[in-house]
Order: C-alpha cells, then sequence, then structure tokens
C-alpha cells in the first residue's frame, strides 16, 4: 500500500499540535469523547497512509475518507486544518450560523469531505457502494477508508455493509473502527470477529499506539476487505 501522501502538502504541524488546533473550537454539543477517540486514528490516516492532499482533493485517483462517525468533528476539523484543507483562522468559528464547520461535517462546505455524516450506521454502507461504484469504473488504485464507531454496529444497515463487501472481495475497502464501548447491544463474540466470519482480514490494536495503527492500516490483505478496530479508554471512563 502506498503511503505518506500528505507528508508532501508543506504542513510542518505535529501530532503534539493537534490539541491546541482543537482547543480553538468552543461553545456547546462538541461531542468532546467521540472527537478525541478518534483523533490518532485520523492523525495516522493523514499522516502516513491516504494518499490525498488539498491539490488531489477531486483527482479521480485519489484514496477516498468518510467519516461515518461524525457527532463530534472537532479532532477530523483539526487534522484538516494541519495538513492544509482548510485554514486554521475558521476553527474559531465551530458551530456557528454561517460557518462552514457544523456539528456534523458537511462536504459541500469543506475540501476533502466526502460524505455528509452524523447519523449512525450510514457511513459503511456509502463507503462499500463507493468501492463498488470505483472498481464498475475500472479504477484499483483509489483505496477507500471509512470511520466507524462501536456505537454504530446497533445498526441493521452495518451488518448487511460488512457481509455484502467481504462477499464481493472489496479488497480497496478498509474500516477503521473506534472501539469505546459506547454501543448499547455489541456484536457478539467481538466486533474483528464478526467481520472475519464475513470475509474479512481484520486486527484489533490499542487506538492510541501510532506505531500499531500504522501497521494494522498497512497489512496486507489481497482479495478481502480489510477493518482495524482501534479500541480506546471507555467513553465513560
Amino acid at each position: 500500500m502506498t503511503t505518506n501522501a500528505t507528508a508532501g502538502a508543506g504542513h510542518d504541524t505535529r501530532f503534539d499540535d493537534l490539541p491546541a488546533l482543537m482547543g480553538l473550537m468552543t461553545g456547546d454539543e462538541k461531542h468532546g469523547p467521540a472527537a478525541t477517540s478518534t483523533l490518532d486514528a485520523l492523525w495516522v490516516l493523514y499522516d502516513r497512509v491516504l494518499r490525498v492532499t488539498p491539490a488531489t482533493a477531486e483527482a479521480q485517483d485519489r484514496d477516498r475518507f468518510l467519516l461515518s462517525k461524525g457527532h463530534g468533528p472537532m479532532a477530523y476539523y483539526a487534522v484538516l486544518a494541519a495538513k492544509g484543507f482548510l485554514d486554521p483562522a475558521v476553527l474559531p468559528s465551530f458551530g456557528g450560523y454561517d460557518s462552514p464547520l457544523g456539528h456534523h461535517p458537511d462536504r459541500t462546505l469543506l475540501p476533502g469531505v466526502e460524505i455528509a455524516s452524523g447519523s449512525l450506521g450510514h457511513g459503511l454502507p456509502l463507503a462499500v457502494g463507493t468501492a463498488l461504484g470505483l472498481r464498475a469504473q475500472g479504477l484499483s488504485d483509489p483505496a477507500v477508508w471509512v470511520l466507524v464507531g462501536d456505537a454504530e454496529f446497533d445498526e441493521g444497515s452495518n451488518a448487511e455493509a460488512v457481509a455484502f463487501a467481504g462477499a464481493y472481495g472489496l479488497d480497496r475497502l478498509h474500516t477503521v473502527v473506534i472501539d469505546n464501548s459506547s454501543a448499547t447491544h455489541g456484536w457478539q463474540g467481538g466486533i474483528a470477529e464478526r467481520f472475519a466470519a464475513e470475509g474479512w482480514s481484520s486486527a484489533t490494536v490499542n487506538g492510541r499506539d501510532h506505531e500499531a495503527l500504522y501497521r494494522a492500516f498497512t497489512a496486507e490483505h489481497p482479495g478481502r476487505p480489510h477493518v482495524v478496530v482501534a479500541r480506546v479508554e471507555p467513553k465513560n471512563s
């Protein structure tokens, strides 16, 4: 898998700078735990894995990243700002009436954002459709990544998406599950095991360990879609 897509974008922001960027976003309805749970995985993806930059955000052969876990998108906005997709000066407008930074991301307002998200259970089915559409166009190079929360597996649409992707061998599809123990029902036997039962390649890692995330993100998985379950501290801990 090709890496280092954004390293040449001319931005020298470090992971340690992200809390300050997130701190610029204030107000109510921040959904802080939902945001901070995704920060490490988002950073590793945009810093070392995804083949997309501000200059290639509309290119046909770009990698696609879909944020399904759209509640509390502060970490997403901070990473996009760090990588040059948006001006950090707009971050303090988060949640404002005329701000492009809504409480859920809007693809029509922000470059690099692939879907409007926030409603649970939609991102993974959309990612499956995106991967299937790219295959139908003969585009085998772009990877499709989707980040979901463990609570989204309370929605039946995800079970159908997982089964379909495995059966059709959508090997350009990658799912990152942020597991912060917030699901109401959960998947019996474990999240990664459920994906594996449907024919996916799977890995479970510490969601705060950047090297472990990178290794899992870049693992080979010929002929199969791939899921990485990133375990972080429980939401209500």
